[in-house]
This record gives C-alpha cells, sequence and structure tokens, in this order.
C-alpha cells in the first residue's frame, strides 16, 4: 500500500515538474517576442550578459566623447570664425596705413584715420574677448573670461593662461580645445616683439604725433601688419588641422559603434523566427502533456477490473 502511494505521489511530482517547465519555457519564449531581448536575466546566459555589460560600458563611454567632439568642434569653428572677423580688421588697419603714409595728408586727415585705428582696436579687442557656447574664452586658455582686459593705463593685457584645455575623444586620443591669445596676437616686427593691440594703438599716436615722421612710421606699419596677418592666418591653420583630426576620429568613432551595435544584436536579441516556433512547439507539447495528464490521473484500479 505504501509502494502504491508512493509511486502515485511520485507520478503527479514528475508530471508538475514537466508541466511548470514546459509553462516556464512557453513564459520565456513569449517574453523573448515581446521584448526582442534573448536574456532576460544574467544566468541565462552569464558570458553573454557579462559581455554585453562590457559593450553597454563602452557606449556610455562613446557618447560621452561624441558630445566632447561636438562641443571643441563648435568651439574651434567659432573660433576660426572669429580669426577671419579679427584678420579682416587688420587688413583694414593695414589699408589705413598705407593711406596715412602719404606725404600729403594733413593733420586733421591723419587725425581722422587714427580715430578709426581706435575704433578697429576696440573691436580687435571684443572679439579677442568672444567665448564659446559653454562661457568658456576662446583665446584664454584655461582661464575665466575675459581672455584680454585695460590695464590702468589704457593698454590691453593677457589674462589668460598658457596652456589650452584637452579633451578626450578616445582611448588615448586628445585634442586641444581652442588657442591662447598670445598665439594668435604676438608677433615680431624689425626685431621688437609685440601684439596686434600694441601695435595698431602705437600707429595711432604716431599719426597724433608721437612719431617724428608721422607718414614714414605708418609706411613702416603697414609691413608689420603684412606679419600680424601671417600670424593669425598659422592660428587659423592650427584650427583646421584640429578640425580635420577629429573628423578623422569620429570617422573611426562610427565604425567601432557600428561593430560593437552588431555585436550587441548577436548576443542579446533574438531571432523572432526562432522563438515563435519554439513558442508553438512548446505550447503544443504542454497542451499535448496537459491532456495525457488529465487522462491518466482520472484512472484508478477499479476501471481495469
Amino acid at each position: 500500500m505504501i509502494s502504491a502511494t508512493n509511486s502515485t505521489s511520485s507520478f503527479y511530482q514528475r508530471s508538475l515538474d514537466q508541466l511548470s517547465a514546459l509553462r516556464a519555457s512557453a513564459e520565456q519564449a513569449q517574453n523573448q517576442i515581446a521584448t526582442g531581448e534573448r536574456l532576460a536575466r544574467s544566468s541565462d546566459d552569464p558570458l553573454a550578459a557579462s559581455r554585453l555589460r562590457t559593450l553597454a560600458r563602452e557606449d556610455r563611454m562613446a557618447q560621452v566623447r561624441e558630445v566632447n567632439a561636438d562641443t571643441t568642434i563648435a568651439s574651434l569653428e567659432t573660433a576660426s570664425s572669429v580669426i577671419v572677423d579679427m584678420s579682416d580688421l587688420l587688413i583694414n588697419a593695414r589699408q589705413l596705413a598705407v593711406q596715412a603714409g602719404s606725404e600729403t595728408l594733413s593733420d586733421n586727415e591723419r587725425e581722422i584715420i587714427a580715430i578709426q585705428l581706435d575704433q578697429i582696436g576696440q573691436s580687435m579687442l571684443d572679439l579677442a574677448n568672444q567665448t564659446d557656447a559653454t562661457g568658456n574664452p576662446l583665446f584664454g586658455g584655461r582661464a575665466p573670461a575675459p581672455a584680454y582686459s585695460l590695464d590702468g593705463g589704457g593698454a590691453v593685457t593677457y589674462n589668460g593662461s598658457a596652456q589650452v584645455d584637452t579633451v578626450e575623444l578616445g582611448l588615448g586620443v586628445e585634442v586641444e580645445r581652442g588657442i591662447t591669445g598670445p598665439n594668435l596676437t604676438d608677433f615680431t616686427h624689425s626685431g621688437a616683439s609685440t601684439d596686434v593691440f600694441a601695435y595698431i594703438a602705437q600707429l595711432s599716436a604716431d599719426l597724433r604725433g608721437a612719431a617724428a615722421d608721422p607718414a614714414a612710421a605708418a609706411r613702416d606699419a603697414a609691413i608689420g601688419f603684412e606679419t600680424a596677418l601671417d600670424t593669425m592666418s598659422r592660428s587659423q591653420t592650427v584650427l583646421g588641422a584640429r578640425l580635420a583630426w577629429i573628423d578623422t576620429v569620429q570617422f573611426g568613432a562610427v565604425a567601432r559603434d557600428e561593430a560593437r551595435a552588431q555585436e550587441q544584436s548577436e548576443l542579446g536579441d533574438v531571432d523572432l523566427a526562432e522563438a515563435i516556433t519554439q513558442l508553438q512547439q512548446t505550447l503544443t507539447v504542454l497542451e499535448a502533456s496537459q491532456a495525457s495528464f488529465a487522462r491518466l490521473s482520472s484512472l484508478s484500479l477499479f476501471d481495469l477490473i
């Protein structure tokens, strides 16, 4: 009697275990079809789950680097545009210097040119103090804005640092986000170091009588403006090279993003056709098992007598 009871109990337990396993398999397939994901838990495939977590971290890092690249591109492009405007001002200043170099000009005419040069100097200062979209000075290095200011005597002084912040674009790949003011505005003329602000201010003063021969001073200044323009042109070339480098880095990043997405899909995405087929098969087996269990569990010894 005890043996029959144990056999009946074992039969019920095995049947319930089989039905539970089939239901779990069906539920897993249904969940995969609904979510499109192959893994519901890390325990479903520990190695694949670990790799997917690594790929997810790489995705987040790639997004940060993409933001860094976009911000740096915007800053470099703004700086390049500002340099174009500053170069245009220097060209105007050079033209005024050439005009002031004429011996036939009167003192009043030179005074008018000096006023125009003062306006150019102020516009140059305003441009040099431009900031990027994040509020950082374009030409101040690591220091806060403004990059330049006027001292007590009215001379323009540089407030920035000698270094420029770098941003990470990839593993071991960095790029400077701007250029310092002195690299842009400082140059040498006739063996003396100066900058565009002091140079323009000096020419303005010379035209007002600070120079014994204002016309000769103006002609000499016109040559110096060429050197200043060359300096700005080199700075713009540097910015252009950095922009080209970022483009190259981003091109490689896109290829890595695509490869990472493909691996994530292979590891984590479910094959819908396969999952639907598996679900249909499981449901068919489950239905048959339930029917079989119902028939067997209703039998008794008296049915066979």
